[in-house]
């Protein structure tokens, strides 16, 4: 006999995963709901094709008008649709496919002012993943906390999985052993952390394996963080070949500050002198001719984003870390 099910309406809904620098501290614009669950969410809208032609087009309208938030650089991640991601009360039979995006903005005193009256906060991107900032050295709850769970999980029960296979994934997605740590592989690290049960979301999604969860990183609201993991990567891939960093600059700017912003965003230390090189031989930056004055030094110069770039060359960006 055929086995019955309950019948599920599919709807389509849009994340972002808005991007600002802040203080030379990557952030992530996070939304906390009144409904008594401290984690943060994304921001989330319905895609309502009667009022909207394009995604791109709905998510820029709803940012905008909840948060006066102009958004520059947009583009699509992901479609993130696995079932059970997005459980909410009384919408039983609904099942929430939502298209993930990137957007980059820059912030000031009054469109912050605005998102805290709609219920929105500038939020660290590293404290949702703190093992991926390595601007001071290698964080210490890879050694302290991650890495020894890891190690149980891969000597757990080999009906289940193969030790080998899971041992050869970890040191890929930890740069381990002969392999470097590539800046790129956010999500591969995230989501070995949530196949391994070691992150609140999987205990909460029925996924946990009897390993102890970790406390490491802000847990987030449904697959939230997997969202977040994924911009990192797409923007730290992304600055290698675009200059959509300068999405995040102010107009004018120090070649120090540029750094420090690449260096949020990479999660790497850079060297002073090899940056600087690395920005004048791609001709990315042209100088204002004016100077920024600072206590404690000589006056800075001001650069500005050269556009002409986009015209000379295909794939002008700066290619920071690598595999």
């Amino acid at each position: 006999m055929p086995i019955e099910t309950q019948p599920t309406t599919v709807e389509i809904g849009l994340n972002a995963a808005i991007v600002a620098v802040v203080h030379r501290s990557p952030r992530i614009l996070a939304v906390s709901e009144t409904d008594g669950d401290a984690r943060d969410s994304l921001p989330f809208g319905p895609f309502d094709p009667a009022r909207h032609r394009t995604f791109e087009t709905s998510l820029r309208d709803r940012v905008e008008k909840r948060t006066a938030l102009k958004l520059g650089y947009i583009e699509q991640l992901y479609t993130f649709g696995d079932r059970g991601r997005q459980r909410l009360p009384g919408e039983e039979g609904k099942h929430m496919v939502s298209v993930g995006y990137l957007a980059l903005t820059r912030t000031d005193a009054e469109n912050t002012e605005r998102l805290a009256e709609a219920g929105a906060h500038w939020r660290d991107w590293y404290g949702y993943l703190p093992w991926e900032d390595w601007r001071q050295g290698r964080p210490a709850v890879l050694d302290q906390t991650i890495l020894p769970a890891l190690a149980r999980w891969e000597s757990g029960d080999e009906r289940v999985a193969p030790v080998a296979p899971r041992r050869a994934r970890i040191r890929l997605a930890f740069g381990l052993d002969d392999f470097p740590w590539d800046e790129e592989r956010v999500l591969e690290r995230y989501e070995l952390l949530y196949e391994a049960g070691l992150v609140p979301e999987a205990a909460i999604d029925g996924h946990g394996n009897g390993q102890q969860v970790l406390s490491a990183g802000q847990a987030m609201r449904h697959d939230h963080r997997r969202i977040v993991a994924t911009a990192i990567a797409r923007l730290r891939g992304k600055i290698k070949y675009r200059p959509v960093v300068f999405e995040l600059m102010p107009p004018e700017f120090t070649l120090t500050d540029l750094q420090a912003t690449v260096e949020a965003i990479s999660g790497r230390h850079l060297h002073k002198q090899n940056f600087r090189r690395l920005v004048e031989g791609a001709e990315l930056v042209e100088p204002t001719g004016m100077t920024l004055s600072s206590t404690g030094g000589r006056p800075a110069a001001l650069f500005r984003f050269r556009r002409q770039i986009l015209d000379e060359r295909p794939a002008p960006g700066l290619k920071v870390g690598g595999r």
